[in-house]
């Protein structure tokens, strides 16, 4: 585990939203440190993905802030978020499915891109230099996860699987500094979710990530979460190593719904 001396990368202060008269995440707080793996779990409607959303500024917190790489970006819209450095890939799997593969990761760069839109109108050299820079690009990215045969092909015609692997290839595209992962193994057998575990930590290592995954298999989350942080009714119950959290009685009593006494812990 990569613990900075530094300040954090990302630290969440005090963070809550209400819709209405419900507060759906309230007081909650956590630091990332660079190159740190890390899990958040809890029940369904604990409000994990609401967490996402917050960091990645689809939603605007209604108390608390939000510092990266010793930045306020709390209330910044989404596209500022990822110019920041944080992508993520999404619960349901958001491509556009009547797109190429390689389209799908190239619409990526384009935030990036150093061309001008007169360049693109005009059809200068510098758009062509350009373009093409990204797509080689795209097709290294392909082919780290095993689509670049299929760049061609229609995203929608991918196999659940190889769309996973597609929407986490996009996500890498915009170069982030953080890569927040909702659920990436959902969905997925046993095979497909022990090569996700393996990929996840490939990338991590290549490209310097730090990471920060949604996930309900339990065995993917204590398999290569370094820390892991629990949510129940929006509220942060438990955070810690991994063999700390599986025997932690607020965790057991959240995911079981009973209280766990202490020969039970």
């Amino acid at each position: 585990m990569v613990i900075s001396k530094a300040e954090p990368l990302l630290d969440v202060q005090n963070l809550g939203i209400r819709f209405g008269g419900l507060k759906a995440v309230s007081d909650f707080n956590m630091t990332i440190n660079q190159g740190e793996l890390l899990g958040l779990i809890g029940p369904n409607g604990a409000g994990k993905t609401t967490i996402f959303n917050l960091l990645t500024g689809v939603y605007a917190p209604t108390e608390g802030q939000i510092i990266f790489t010793g930045k306020k970006i709390s209330g910044l819209p989404p596209f500022k978020v990822t110019r920041k450095g944080i992508s993520r890939t999404f619960q349901n799997i958001r491509l556009f499915k009547e797109l190429s593969v390689l389209d799908n990761v190239k619409i990526a760069y384009h935030p990036l891109a150093t061309h001008s839109i007169f360049s693109s109108i005009l059809r200068l050299p510098s758009h062509f230099t350009n373009e093409k820079e990204m797509e080689e690009k795209a097709i290294g990215f392909l082919k780290i996860f095993g689509l670049d045969h299929l760049k061609d092909e229609k995203a929608k015609n991918l196999p659940y699987g190889g769309q996973r692997r597609l929407e986490i290839a996009r996500a890498l595209a915009a170069e982030p500094k953080l890569l927040l992962l909702d659920e990436p193994a959902a969905g997925m057998n046993p095979q497909e979710t022990k090569e996700l575990m393996e990929l996840i930590a490939f990338i991590r290592e290549k490209f310097n990530l730090t990471i920060l995954l949604i996930e309900h298999d339990m065995k993917l989350v204590m398999g290569i979460c370094e820390r892991i942080f629990v949510l129940d009714h929006g509220q942060l119950i438990a955070q810690g190593l991994p063999e700390e959290i599986r025997k932690h009685p607020k965790v057991i009593e959240a995911y079981l719904g009973e209280e766990v006494g202490e020969d039970h812990a």
